[in-house]
C-alpha cells in the first residue's frame, strides 16, 4: 500500500495547495485578459465547457481492491474534510442492511469524515422520489462502492437520484466510486451485463451515469489482465476516451484533466496511435482531450512515452 496515513495526508494537502494556487492564477489571468469584465465585455467570450469531466467539482474513479489512505484522505478532503457531508450508495453490492458499524463506513471515517449516510434502494420508483433523493441535496461528497454495475443501472439510471448526483458536482462537490462504482460514473458503461462481468459490452446495459462525458472506465485493470478489453469498445465507439484503472489506484478528474493517485497505474487509450494505450502512475496529470501526460511521470519513473 502506498505510504502511511501521515504521508498520504501530506501528499493530499500538497495537491490541494497546488490546485488552490492554480485556481488563483487562473482568476488573475482571467481578470488581466478581460474575462472578468462581465457578460457585456466586447471581444470576449466564456471559456469552452469541458468535453469529458465536470465543469465544477471532481469525479473520482478508483480501480477496486484495497485503496490506500491517500485515496480516502483525498476523497474526504475534496468533500470538505471534517465538515464533509458524505452519502454512500452501496447498491452495486448484495447487502441490504447497513448498521452504524458497517465496514463500508470505516475507511471514510478513518480519513476524517464524521457525517456519513447510506442511500440504498432496489426500487427505481422510490429512487425517483424527492423524499428518497433529498439527502443528496445537502451532500458534499458521494461514494459508490463496488459490486455489479447493472444493479446501479436498474435502481438509479435516469431517476431523480441520478440527477442529484450531477447536482453534487455542480455545487463543487466530489462524486467517486470504486470498481463497479467507478465504471458507472462514465457515459459508456463497461461490463454492465447482469450475466457476468467478463462481458465487456452488454446491450441494454451500456449507459452509465454520464458524470464523465464521452468516456468509458474499466477497473481491476492489471490485477485481472484486462488491458486489451477496452479496445473492443473503442473499435465500435472510437469517439470515447477510455480509461483503465488498476487496483489500489484512483483517477481524479476535474474538467478535462485527470490526476493519478495510489500505488499502481492508469491506462489511457488512444487506438489511433501505433501503441493503442499507455500507462500513467501516481502524480501524473493527463490531458484527456489530447490523451497526453502534461505533468509528472508514469509508474516507476516511466512516463507515457509521449
Amino acid at each position: 500500500m502506498a505510504g502511511g496515513a501521515s504521508q498520504g495526508g501530506t501528499q493530499a494537502a500538497g495537491r490541494r495547495r497546488i490546485h488552490a494556487v492554480s485556481l488563483a492564477v487562473t482568476s488573475l489571468l482571467l481578470l488581466a485578459t478581460g474575462w472578468g469584465c462581465g457578460a457585456g465585455a466586447v471581444g470576449f467570450s466564456a471559456p469552452p465547457a469541458p468535453r469529458i469531466g465536470p465543469a465544477a467539482g471532481v469525479v473520482m474513479a478508483a480501480g477496486g481492491g484495497a485503496l490506500g489512505p491517500e485515496i480516502w484522505e483525498e476523497f474526504v478532503a475534496l468533500a470538505g474534510g471534517p465538515d464533509a457531508r458524505i452519502v454512500v450508495i452501496p447498491t452495486a453490492g448484495t447487502e441490504e442492511v447497513f448498521p452504524s458499524d458497517w465496514s463500508g463506513f470505516a475507511p471514510i471515517r478513518a480519513a476524517g469524515a464524521t457525517s456519513v449516510t447510506v442511500l440504498h434502494t432496489r426500487d427505481r420508483n422510490e429512487a425517483n422520489t424527492r423524499a428518497f433523493a433529498d439527502v443528496l441535496r445537502n451532500a458534499t461528497g458521494v461514494w459508490i462502492p463496488g459490486g455489479r454495475q447493472w444493479r446501479l443501472v436498474d435502481s438509479y439510471l435516469n431517476t431523480r437520484t441520478h440527477r442529484e448526483l450531477q447536482a453534487v458536482l455542480d455545487r463543487g462537490g466530489v462524486v467517486g466510486g470504486t470498481s463497479a462504482g467507478a465504471s458507472i460514473l462514465a457515459s459508456y458503461l463497461v461490463r454492465g451485463s447482469p450475466e457476468t462481468n467478463t462481458i465487456v459490452m452488454a446491450p441494454g446495459y451500456e449507459e452509465g451515469f454520464g458524470l464523465l462525458k464521452s468516456a468509458a472506465v474499466d477497473q481491476h485493470l492489471l490485477a485481472r489482465g484486462r488491458e486489451l478489453d477496452m479496445l473492443q469498445i473503442l473499435a465500435v465507439h472510437p469517439d470515447l476516451v477510455g480509461l483503465g484503472v488498476d487496483e489500489g489506484t484512483a483517477v481524479l478528474i476535474r474538467g478535462d484533466q485527470a490526476e493519478v493517485v495510489g500505488r499502481s497505474r492508469v491506462a489511457v487509450y488512444d487506438p489511433g496511435q501505433a501503441e493503442p494505450f499507455f500507462f500513467v502512475g501516481a502524480g501524473g496529470i493527463i490531458d484527456l482531450v489530447e490523451r497526453t501526460v502534461v505533468e509528472g511521470s508514469g509508474a516507476a519513473g516511466e512516463a507515457s512515452g509521449r
